[in-house]
């Protein structure tokens, strides 16, 4: 094989390596990536129900309803423009109140999001609740 075959052969060999490696990359990645949605662009989109999402949004005021068992929550999140309702099964975290910002993560069931994680936002002027006791 001359010279010019071997460097052409090896080039070849190795960007065919290349883009294997890159493909296993991205589909490994694939399930462990989960995107952000806002109400309104759920609604303006088809999302896979198998595909886990999150949704973020501030809970609008007197929208939190508890369910049958004390542990199971319903509240609606809005970006100011679409409403959304959350369906959360689980202890909420302590930051969780109406008007705050939330990200939930799950699935989108029927026009319910079905949450398995509650995620509350915060602003930079946040205070532990045991510090701002012990300050006042």
């Amino acid at each position: 094989m001359s010279n010019r075959k071997y460097r052409v052969t090896m080039l070849i060999g190795c960007l065919a390596f290349i883009a294997t490696a890159v493909a296993l990359v991205l589909i490994a990645f694939e399930d462990s990536v989960v995107f952000f949605f806002t109400p309104t662009e759920l609604q303006s989109k088809q999302i896979n129900p198998e595909r886990r999402i999150r949704v973020g949004g501030l809970v609008e005021d007197g929208s939190t309803q508890r369910g049958p068992s004390d542990a199971e929550i319903r509240f609606k999140v809005t970006d100011g423009n679409t409403s959304l309702t959350i369906r959360y099964i689980g202890i909420l975290p302590d930051l969780f109140r109406e008007g705050q910002g939330v990200v939930a993560q799950g699935y989108l069931h029927n026009a319910v999001f079905q949450a398995d994680e509650v995620l509350a936002k915060h602003d930079e002027t946040y205070m532990p609740r045991n510090l701002a006791t012990a300050i006042k």
